[in-house]
């Protein structure tokens, strides 16, 4: 009887690292993306996106980064009295394309 529960909490840990599991690998092939725009001079850094976009938004706490590889575009995420404000950048010229609540 202890050997099966052994067996069904070590199958519960596995089944619930899964989500953790998919969301870093999510992460690495993410960054992977980012490095290989950057090296091929698809897109700015994200040093350089956020250089010209963090002074633009002073008062906001700065969240982090995601970065679309298909859009080329990245969007900084800000939160600022309470609210998660989206910024909007395109990659590959650092223009702000919209901000969104």
């Amino acid at each position: 009887m202890m050997r099966w529960t052994s067996v069904l909490l070590a199958a519960a840990l596995i089944v619930s690292l899964a989500p953790a599991a998919d969301a870093q690998q999510q992460r690495a092939d993410e960054q992977s993306d980012i490095r290989r725009d950057v090296r091929n001079g698809n897109v700015r850094s994200l040093r350089e996106i956020e250089a010209r976009v963090l002074p633009t938004k002073r008062g906001m706490q700065y969240l982090g980064p995601e970065y679309d590889p298909t859009a080329m575009a990245y969007r900084l995420k800000f939160i600022q009295g309470g609210h998660v404000v989206f910024v909007d950048v395109d990659a590959r010229t650092g223009q702000i394309l919209g901000e969104s609540r």
